[in-house]
């Protein structure tokens, strides 16, 4: 048959396939962009070595989508026009060439079989600077600086991560990077990423552990605890999640990672208090203690007592999450996968339905649609309880915060003995083992909750 195909084969199944007597060989013509780069023939020939079509075919794809991708990176070296470009191209042809990136340097330290095999990947016998500068690491990482690494991060590393939140939810994962950020480039300066060392990462470091935990010399010369240990550990692991994200993307696998193992114990943060179970029946609902909040404000504070859900899962429920026509009234805890409406829950574990009784039950037949005043505006609903709670005397000290009510809840179910797993799926825990069924049913968590539902004035809904 020589090089030619059987015309009783399909030529669109069978692309790039000959034969050779009963053997299968891969023959495609290299894209006239890439050639002068690539040089030598204008095909690429190689053997299958199979004599059947559907194994020649399976081969011929790989073949395929690994020249696709040598080539597109070859071509986008020949059009590199900044030290990033370049940069990237390499990467990009390095990996096609199915071999890491490594500068120079770390190409001579590796073992010399691997030496080997990358002078290998280089063809003698055409002009081969892209295919050698890939495989042999010439071309150097260029000096990207913090600010534009944070925004590679967000533009090109992150989107996926953030695809099934909401935009509020997305402005908020970035504020918080930002703040990183810019207090890292506040104590350190802006410095290109790839050269931040192990002792700028103590720095910024030991900018936090004077706010968090001033020494004895630094209290006597007048410092104050501003900060938690999570304010810290925040900043430091948004600035070693960057580092890494970063380098892996750009194809440093191996990169030491200065801000590794910096953090603060966090171990022994005080937890927001409890609000006592008297305290929540004679003073928070007492008779007038909310009427001057706002119905939508007053209401969801009340969802909270009865459910112990998260604030933001009450401001965010969508109506079909509202399930008051049920044998069981209940909510629906979950995120939204509306490509027009996305929205994450904390964690997996919590996603529940959780019965409503008592206080919350009324509340949420006052709102069967929900809250739209305050779906995204959790800060705003913070703020306005808060301020209610404060100008009102609603606090029993300083310590306590709207979440003191979540925790309240949870010490409720305790003290009635209430099965510590149903605690943990109706508070969205995590349970720690191997998860069979579903939780019991809608009616047992019901009944149960029914134990601890507090007496209220129904005005005060």
């Amino acid at each position: 048959m020589g090089e030619a195909m059987d015309h009783r084969r399909d030529p669109v199944k069978d692309r790039h396939l000959i034969t050779k007597g009963e053997w299968y060989h891969y023959k495609r013509r290299v894209p006239t962009s890439v050639h002068a780069v690539v040089g030598g023939d204008t095909h690429v020939r190689k053997s299958l070595k199979t004599k059947d079509l559907a194994i020649a075919r399976e081969k011929r794809n790989e073949l395929e989508a690994a020249d696709d991708k040598l080539w597109q990176a070859l071509a986008l070296g020949r059009n590199a026009d900044s030290a990033r470009k370049a940069y990237d191209a390499a990467v990009s042809v390095a990996l096609a060439l199915r071999l890491p990136y490594r500068e120079a340097a770390q190409v001579a330290d590796l073992p010399l079989p691997d030496v080997l095999t990358r002078l290998a990947a280089v063809p003698v016998n055409a002009p081969t600077r892209p295919i050698a500068d890939a495989a042999l690491g010439l071309v150097k990482v260029p000096d990207v600086s913090v600010s534009d690494a944070f925004d590679i991060y967000f533009d090109e590393i992150a989107p996926a991560e953030l695809r099934g939140k909401s935009a509020q939810q997305r402005a908020d994962w970035r504020k918080v990077k930002l703040r990183a950020r810019n207090n890292f480039i506040a104590v350190v300066g802006e410095v290109p990423v790839s050269t931040i060392t192990r002792e700028q990462a103590l720095k910024f470091y030991d900018f936090w552990r004077r706010r968090i935990a001033p020494n004895d010399a630094e209290i006597a010369e007048g410092a104050l605890v501003t900060h938690s240990p999570a304010s810290g550990n925040r900043d430091i692991g948004n600035m070693r999640v960057m580092f890494s994200a970063y380098h892996r993307h750009i194809g440093d696998m191996d990169r030491f990672n200065p801000f590794s193992g910096l953090g603060f114990d966090e171990n022994d943060e005080r937890t927001r208090p409890p609000f006592p179970t008297d305290w929540i029946v004679k003073t928070i609902l007492a008779k007038g203690a909310l009427d001057s909040l706002n119905a939508p404000a007053r209401r969801i504070f009340l969802t909270l007592v009865e459910t112990g859900a998260r604030p933001s899962e009450i401001c965010n429920l969508r109506p079909g999450q509202i399930q008051l026509k049920h044998e069981v009234p209940h909510l629906i805890i979950r995120p939204h996968r509306d490509r027009d409406d996305p929205r994450e829950v904390k964690t997996s574990s919590a996603e529940r339905k959780v019965p409503l009784v008592g206080v919350s039950l009324a509340a949420m037949r006052a709102s069967p649609e929900g809250f739209p005043d305050y779906v995204e505006k959790g800060t705003t609903l913070s703020n306005t309880l808060m301020k209610h709670f404060r100008v009102h005397k609603l606090l029993p000290t300083p310590e306590h915060k709207i979440y003191s009510i979540r925790h309240s809840f949870e010490d409720r179910m305790k003290d009635a003995g209430i099965d510590e797993e149903l605690r943990k799926l109706l508070m969205g825990h995590a349970i720690d083992r191997p998860t069979y069924g579903v939780g019991g049913s809608l009616k047992w968590r019901q009944e149960n909750l029914q134990k601890i539902a507090l007496p209220f004035d129904r005005a005060i809904v």
